[in-house]
């Protein structure tokens, strides 16, 4: 099945596809008036919170060493690892050298996760960022440099 999601919207006691492209996916797809379907439902966040992740990203990049020459996109994932912030967990066993966790980031783009989960993972990474790497900034201070960069993009 398409990973693409069907936007909806909700209405007093059902749930209506939220455009005619969500209409027609559900149609391509085969569903039908009085369909019973599963569902995961997540709000998506506003598209300006993902230009803020990626300007957080080019921050780091332009102005942290360790990270020089790197995408915003692979520092934020390199960020999410260190932080163990927005990551999957999975345990290896090596065989001669025994067991240990391999930490997978999860996508934060705004189809992905939900405002409150983005919020907690982007509070964590300013949080990391300010004690790894900018030890006289806090970070609200980091928050903050990359919104204005956001907003100058």
């Amino acid at each position: 099945m398409s990973k693409s999601r069907v936007m909806l919207r909700v209405t007093k006691g059902a749930l209506v596809p939220a455009d005619i492209t969500s209409q027609n996916m559900l149609r391509e797809r085969g569903y039908h008036t009085g369909d019973v379907l599963a569902a995961e439902l997540r709000k998506p966040r506003n598209p300006g919170y993902h230009r803020l992740a990626h300007a957080f990203g080019e921050l780091v990049v332009e102005n942290i060493e360790a990270f020089g020459g790197m995408m915003p996109h692979a520092a934020l994932k390199r960020l999410q690892i260190e932080a163990n912030v927005g990551c999957d967990e999975v345990a290896l066993n090596f065989p001669g050298i025994g067991p240990c966790v391999y930490r997978v980031p999860q996508s934060m783009s705004y189809e992905s996760m939900d405002q409150a989960t983005f919020e907690g993972v982007f509070a964590g990474l300013c949080e990391h960022v300010a004690r790894a790497y900018w030890a006289g900034l806090d970070a609200d201070e980091v928050r903050r440099m990359s919104e204005c960069m956001a907003a100058a993009a």
